[in-house]
């Protein structure tokens, strides 16, 4: 969990969009920045889970955090758009050798003490605890920019991911043995299991779908600012939903295995909420918007719960990255609802996603499925 928070920490995360601006860039080359980082994750996602099951889970975290450091280094010594584009790069491959490795390594490492049924309880809190960090970021952000503006920003986001590295070198990694595979192979393994096991490759489309949804974050802001708050009280209202949302992750964890009608009820009334919330169109109407993320991100928590359940087998980072792949492809499908009918298209897509995540979590919760 303090990892989970430490590699939150980065007073870059803020302000980055404001950092573009104030270096001169165009709407046209920010959006061009997004796209490249967003192609670099999807591209690099599968690759980054062999990798850290061929080689090192915690080795792979570790240099995911290297490598963010160094593209944030890129950006605070010579912002410009060249420096941006190869910082989104490199940020687009540290994010995708953390997607699969974290999950896999926690789960593995209580798997090795016989405290696998507490990855739900974990999971939670880490999630939970990535969504409160963003109180003292924003805090530090604000601080240390009017001391140093974003030169002073960029170098302590660049410590706050070496401080992240030097903390995963801490986690316990059970040793493997040597089963004459190579990275190719381990790949194909991988997302062969992933794609091909009927067992597995269900929870794997459910978890896909699930986490897709999560791209409706990115517009909180804008309804806050649709709906009429003023542009002051915005961040405020935004970092009260992020906080619901912890809270529902937290409590999901808490909870543990929530029995499937429950899961698929949580979402069915979230969905609902994104309706009313559409339909009101008021500033009060952001407390739906807040209970919909709450109960969405528990039934998230639970989902990625049930997915490590189902695996077993020494491919447990690459078959989580396919899981991670797929939920960037879900997340298109909230862009473009979003494009069409604003929120309310996304609850269409909330409400869309039901069936086949029921299908996935009316397994039973503890028939693991061998990766092979």
């Amino acid at each position: 969990m303090a990892w989970a928070a430490l590699s939150e920490l980065v007073p870059y995360y803020p302000l980055y969009a404001l950092l573009f601006l104030d270096t001169g860039l165009s709407g046209a080359q920010i959006s061009l920045l997004f796209a490249v980082w967003s192609v670099t994750a999807l591209l690099t996602e599968v690759p980054a889970g062999a990798l850290a099951d061929r080689w090192s889970r915690r080795g792979v975290l570790v240099l995911g955090g290297v490598l963010q450091a160094a593209g944030f280094v890129v950006w605070t010594a010579a912002p410009g758009f060249r420096a941006f584009l190869v910082g989104f790069v490199v940020w687009g491959v540290a994010g995708a050798l953390w997607s699969g490795a974290a999950e896999a390594l926690v789960y593995d490492g209580l798997a090795a003490v016989g405290a696998e049924e507490s990855f739900a309880r974990v999971n939670g809190a880490m999630t939970a605890a990535e969504l409160l960090v963003q109180v003292p970021t924003a805090v530090a952000a604000a601080l240390l920019y009017a001391a140093g503006g974003h030169e002073l920003v960029g170098w302590v986001s660049v410590a706050c991911c070496l401080a992240a590295a030097a903390l995963a070198l801490r986690f316990p990694e059970a040793p493997r043995a040597e089963d004459g595979e190579d990275l190719l192979d381990t790949l194909r393994a991988g997302v062969r299991a992933a794609v091909r096991t009927p067992g597995l490759r269900v929870v794997v489309l459910a978890v896909s779908l699930i986490g897709g949804l999560d791209a409706v974050e990115e517009y909180f802001p804008v309804l806050a600012d649709d709906w009429g708050l003023e542009p002051t009280v915005v961040p405020l209202a935004v970092l009260a939903v992020s906080l619901v949302g912890a809270l529902g992750a937290w409590l999901a964890g808490r909870a543990g295995r929530l029995p499937s009608p429950a899961l698929l009820g949580s979402l069915v009334a979230g969905g609902g909420l994104l309706f009313l919330a559409g339909a009101w169109a008021r500033p009060a109407a952001l407390a739906a918007v807040a209970l919909f993320y709450g109960l969405y991100l528990g039934v998230l928590v639970v989902a990625e719960a049930r997915l490590q359940e189902r695996i077993e087998g020494r491919h447990r980072a690459t078959i989580t990255s396919v899981a991670g792949l797929g939920v960037e492809l879900a997340a298109l499908a909230v862009f473009g609802a979003w494009a069409l009918a604003g929120v309310s298209g996304v609850a269409v897509v909330v409400l869309a996603t039901v069936p086949l995540v029921a299908a996935g979590l009316r397994l039973p919760a503890r028939e693991p499925v061998d990766d092979g």
